[in-house]
């Protein structure tokens, strides 16, 4: 992040259904609204640009689990990603849970961005039924007792 940017996010409402499906067409409208009751959605910004969003689920029902993370390709490998992370880890941290997860297929680069950040490798999933068919996906986890906050 230069002096000049300024990073924010906020909890996505009803009011952002066009705005969030810009950067997030894996979600339906009730999906959408269902996040937003739980706020479980944020939405990115770099000083009033919105840049990207974030959002989670829980695994299990006990852990958290970041479903998504996307910014606008403008707003990429400038150190918002990380911060984004960072606001979460900090925000599951605050809700009590000790460890988060996230997944990314085999073939995309998010895996070495989890690496960087402190997530290891924990298992995958091969998912080969038609019409699911998809490239291995790997889950990751990080151990939030132990990593300190980088926000």
């Amino acid at each position: 992040m230069t002096s000049e940017q300024c990073y924010g996010l906020c909890f996505a409402t009803l009011e952002d259904a066009e705005l969030w499906n810009r950067f997030d067409r894996h979600l339906s409208r009730s999906g959408f609204e269902k996040k937003v009751r739980e706020k479980m959605a944020w939405i990115l910004y770099i000083e009033d640009f919105p840049a990207g969003v974030l959002r989670w689920g829980m695994f299990w029902d006990t852990i958290p689990f970041l479903n998504l993370i996307y910014l606008d390709s403008s707003c990429r490998r400038n150190g918002l990603g990380r911060w984004a992370m960072g606001c979460w880890e900090k925000e599951m941290r605050r809700q009590g849970y000790p460890l988060v997860m996230v997944s990314t297929q085999v073939d995309e680069e998010a895996q070495h961005f989890y690496r960087k950040l402190g997530y290891r490798d924990i298992g995958a999933i091969t998912m080969d039924f038609p019409g699911f068919e998809q490239p291995l996906e790997m889950f990751l986890a990080k151990d939030l007792r132990k990593e300190p906050n980088t926000e």
